[in-house]
């Protein structure tokens, strides 16, 4: 593919639209480059997230990634299309013969390389467990995802792509200045940072103070951007990925 192609200008072109995401979302063509295109006024009001705010979660989410260094989130940005403003995402495209999340029986959930952090029955009352991979890009996604507060990481919301990357998308319940953090990645709870782990939250943090700073208070309220700040230093102080706290569910529902 070109790279030459001006992904903020030329024209997107629309192929298809996502019937199953919970807001308008569609895939189409800048140039030659497949995107994701989530129009602003096609978002669904929601009780706990104000309202018209998805696609600048979105990029935010991908700031802090970018900042971090860990390529957690594809390439995201704020442009126009043909249903108005909105975000557009480049698009993944993922291996479904290897999920890096998963529900599996629980007799056949792997002896090494995987965590569980459910279990329970099927409909048939047969043992079921869901496990994601013990793996580091999946350790940086859960940092992150402490970081932005995601209310939202669903097991498809993890893409393994078949070159061994794995991506985090859909990242427009983020940033809220409550605790609302829902996520299927909690195999690390209890488990010490390593090193390249902390060293990143601690560039971050500068960054914050810095350049990011800047961008992010054109994306998020400044209740948001301070709340941001407090989660990342009380991750840093307590040094170990947390447990789940607050009232609400620690994950998501549906799980996929």
């Amino acid at each position: 593919m070109s790279d030459e192609v001006d992904l903020d200008g030329a024209e997107l072109e629309l192929t298809a639209r996502l019937t199953t995401a919970s807001n308008a979302t569609f895939v189409g063509l800048i140039g030659d480059r497949e995107v994701v295109y989530k129009p602003s006024r096609g978002e669904r009001p929601l009780w706990d997230f104000p309202g018209g705010d998805l696609a600048r979660r979105e990029v935010a989410a991908h700031l802090v990634s970018e900042a971090l260094g860990w390529d957690i989130v594809p390439r995201t940005w704020l442009r126009d299309g043909p249903h108005g403003p909105g975000m557009v995402q480049l698009w993944c495209e993922i291996d479904p013969e290897h999920p890096a999340v998963d529900l599996l029986p629980t007799d056949e959930v792997p002896g090494t390389g995987w965590r569980t952090v459910l279990e329970g029955s099927d409909e048939d009352d047969r043992p079921v467990s869901l496990v994601h991979e013990d793996s580091t890009a999946l350790r940086r996604m859960a940092v992150f995802d402490v970081v932005v507060n995601n209310a939202d990481r669903k097991g498809d919301h993890v893409l393994a792509l078949a070159d061994g990357r794995r991506h985090g998308v859909d990242h427009g319940l983020t940033f809220h200045v409550e605790h609302k953090l829902r996520t299927v990645l909690w195999g690390w709870i209890g488990d010490e940072l390593d090193d390249d782990e902390t060293a990143a939250l601690r560039r971050l943090r500068a960054d914050l103070d810095g350049d990011l700073g800047v961008e992010l208070a054109g994306l998020l309220t400044e209740e948001a951007r301070v709340a941001t700040i407090a989660r990342l230093e009380t991750l840093l102080g307590a040094g170990r990925f947390p447990a789940p706290s607050g009232e609400s569910s620690a994950v998501p529902w549906p799980l996929f």
